[in-house]
């Protein structure tokens, strides 16, 4: 319990900390210190979950097992070796007169405060306590859009706002339905949004009105996790956006709102006694991945382009998740880590990229492997990782949903390669003027921290090649408690 204390408590202090010295000539250092010892309490934890089982609190508000507490410690890997790359960025950034002092301790407090409101959602019991966490990642991600406070990015960040505001109240709304059922089912009892109580009690729930919250939730955290036709305003963050909060915005965020559909499925399964849930899922995540692949191949930047990719690839894991069955939820899961960790080094290398070009258009950015080595293989390794080429992890979580697809929908592996082989060449259009083309006369290296695009690629290499006992054995508790039964 105390680790889970000290992993909310640090980056909720650093919320505190950095609004006021943000823009000291250290707060990267101070950021960085927050993040990685919030890293090291999630790991703590993490191992005292594998040993010895889930931990509900006191009160029943916060419970930790196997499903959110590798996406905990994900969210905060994730979040310290952003902030590696995070710090020189943004001095950058104040170098060339982008950002004042004020912006500065907006940007390092809204960090923390993204990664904080992101953890709360993934440890709380209490399904109200989730719907207001994600909403507070939203806010917080508004003021990140919109910091550069030119035209483009505060139309971002109130296209962000207004169309992830309207999602989230049908969240909201399919949220309270869930309430509702309960209290017909638990009389009396004021434990109506604790999931653990309600898991307990899914199958006495009321069908009619389980399915109508799970269209609700569906559509509502759905549009956060950018799914086909809510993803509108995804491309427009990413673009305008600090290049750090695309990375973790890209490998965090979106997971943490396709967590909370996975838990309300959990719920709405026993409830329905049927495959609704699952189907809706499957339609969304085809339709996602399908269209994205499609809009991959008529980007002219670079950032807008991957955020493309980031819509596909969630649509690939909402479909993957609808499927249910061991073993595509196990890919999914899987899938979940290797984007994570392959969406946010890409990021990162094209935040370099745009510095040494000078330009997010990718006709702007030109022959990066002759300008700086480094950044045209990490642009061009982490591409090739993210299109699902083997050996890395991405082609295996994609396998294992192939093989999952042909065993349970045989009729839809056709669309799914299609879809995955449209992404591909989408990608590779664009990517090879970037990495191998003529580099412009003015285009100069800068210094580049590429430090955790080696070490996300070489896990994801590694994941691809042979997934570590424990990890297996975590991922398989975590599809255990999903679809009751594993795949080990």
């Amino acid at each position: 319990m105390t680790a889970l204390v000290l992993t909310l408590l640090f980056p909720l202090v650093g919320v505190l900390l950095l609004g006021v010295i943000g823009h000291w000539r250290y707060a990267g250092g101070v950021n960085l210190v927050i993040c990685t010892v919030t890293f090291a309490t999630a790991l703590f934890m993490a191992i005292d979950i594998f040993q010895h089982g889930p931990l509900l609190s006191t009160g029943k508000l916060f419970y930790i097992d196997a499903f959110n507490v590798y996406l905990i410690l994900l969210n905060a890997f994730v979040g310290m070796t952003t902030a590696v790359f995070s710090g020189p960025y943004m001095a950058h950034e104040v170098a060339i007169g982008r950002v004042d002092d004020g912006r500065m301790r907006l940007y390092y407090s809204m960090y923390q405060g993204f990664l904080f409101t992101m953890l709360v959602a993934l440890s709380t019991n209490n399904l109200g306590v989730l719907w207001v966490s994600i909403e507070g990642a939203t806010l917080a991600t508004v003021l990140l859009v919109s910091l550069y406070r030119t035209r483009e990015s505060i139309e971002a960040g109130w296209k962000y706002f207004i169309i992830c505001g309207v999602g989230i109240s049908q969240a909201l709304f399919g949220t309270i339905l869930v309430y509702f059922a309960a209290e017909q089912t638990l009389p009396g009892q004021d434990e109506g949004l604790l999931w653990t109580v309600l898991q307990e009690h899914a199958d006495k729930m009321d069908s009619g009105v389980m399915a109508l919250a799970f269209v609700f939730l569906l559509v509502g955290y759905g549009t956060k996790v950018g799914l086909v036709p809510l993803h509108n305003w995804l491309p427009d963050a990413h673009s305008e956006g600090p290049t750090p909060m695309s990375a973790i915005l890209s490998g965090l965020l979106l997971n943490i709102a396709l967590y909370a559909i996975i838990r309300f499925k959990m719920l709405v399964d026993p409830a329905l006694g049927n495959h609704l849930a699952g189907n809706l899922m499957m339609g969304f995540g085809m339709l996602s991945f399908s269209v994205a692949g499609l809009l991959l191949h008529r980007q002219k930047d670079v950032k807008r382009m991957f955020s493309y990719s980031s819509i596909e690839h969630m649509g690939l894991m909402t479909f993957a998740f609808g499927i249910g069955g061991p073993l595509a939820t196990f890919g999914a899961l899987l899938h979940m880590i290797v984007h994570s960790l392959t969406k946010s080094a890409i990021f990162i290398t094209v935040g370099h990229a745009a510095h040494i070009a000078g330009s997010q258009a990718i006709g702007q950015i030109r022959g990066l492997i002759r300008t700086q080595p480094l950044v045209g293989w990490g642009l061009l390794i982490g591409t090739c990782a993210i299109a699902g080429l083997p050996p890395f992890g991405v082609f295996t979580s994609e396998f294992l949903l192939f093989n999952a697809t042909i065993k349970s929908y045989p009729w839809l592996a056709a669309p799914l390669v299609l879809g995955l082989t449209i992404a591909f060449a989408g990608l590779f259009r664009n990517l090879q003027p970037m990495v191998y083309g003529e580099p412009p006369v003015d285009q100069q290296p800068i210094v580049a921290n590429m430090w955790p695009v080696v070490l996300h690629l070489a896990l994801v290499l590694w994941l691809g090649i042979s997934i570590p006992t424990v990890l297996a054995q975590w991922l398989n508790q975590a599809t255990l408690m999903i679809v009751g039964q594993g795949v080990l």
